[in-house]
């Protein structure tokens, strides 16, 4: 593959924004309504068996629409969505969440890295700004969310802000590059398709984004939140035994030889 060069393309890339929806309906229009239409060129929903009027609203909606015929999970529902951005011709995917709870207006922002060269991966930091608390984040989802951050710091070696964010922003080479398809089917995909870019050399940034926490907007409970963190401690073990070359996953594994860094 040809070596990369710093600075922004001759054109635009195309940037596609896809959406995991499951029972989205009463925040999909406003969510896709603030969406930034001069730097969208396209809208992907993948609904995951949702049982209310998700379905029904994205109809009324100019994005394309692709339906599972019963809920999967989160991680099947972002390999679907990934798989269809690729065959759409995006050079860069943006995860946007329908539930309204990161703020549309700001793909312009998380994309800039990946546009001027700087990065591979953005992701939409909650914490970076140190208002997560103030916005309604919960105290023990804040508490467990700076823990898990340090131990994954320490195990990619790396120093983000946070990990456990649902908007992230792909160069189109990144999801050519590592197997997510290999990857859970539950949330924990989050976390293991965060591994495969660290495995294989790509750069990770961060933004600050603001956060919205209401009713209707998706939220895990404690219970859940709990095996999540527990899921998450597996994967950063099976990740430094591969690291270490202790113990070989096939989910780290590259599909293709490493992309070729800026110097």
């Amino acid at each position: 593959m040809a070596e990369r060069t710093a600075g922004r393309p001759a054109t635009p890339p195309r940037v596609v924004v896809v959406m995991p929806a499951y029972n989205a309906g009463r925040t999909l229009r406003m969510t896709y309504e603030e969406l930034p239409k001069d730097t969208v060129s396209l809208v992907i929903l993948v609904d995951d068996g949702s049982t209310d009027a998700t379905l029904e609203i994205a109809r009324g909606l100019n994005l394309q629409i692709f339906v599972h015929n019963r809920n999967y999970g989160y991680g099947a529902n972002q390999k679907t969505c990934y798989m269809e951005a690729l065959k759409a011709g995006a050079d860069i995917v943006v995860m946007v969440h329908p539930d309204y709870q990161y703020d549309p207006t700001l793909v312009p922002q998380i994309i800039e890295p990946i546009v001027e060269g700087r990065a591979d991966v953005v992701l939409g930091s909650r914490l970076k700004g140190g208002s997560a608390l103030a916005q309604g984040m919960p105290w023990w989802k804040y508490a467990a969310n700076r823990f898990l951050t340090a131990l994954e710091n320490r195990a990619f070696g790396l120093s983000l802000s946070e990990y456990h964010t649902g908007y992230r922003a792909f160069r189109r080479a990144v999801l050519e590059t590592v197997n997510f398809t290999a990857n859970s089917d539950r949330f924990i995909f989050d976390q293991e398709i965060i591994g495969q870019v660290v495995a294989a050399g790509f750069r990770i940034a961060e933004i600050a984004v603001p956060t919205r926490y209401f009713p209707e907007a998706s939220s895990a409970s404690f219970v859940d939140s709990t095996v999540y963190g527990l899921r998450i401690l597996s994967t950063l073990f099976w990740f430094t035994l591969n690291r270490l070359g202790i113990r070989r996953s096939r989910r780290f594994d590259s599909l293709r030889a490493r992309y070729t860094r800026l110097p």
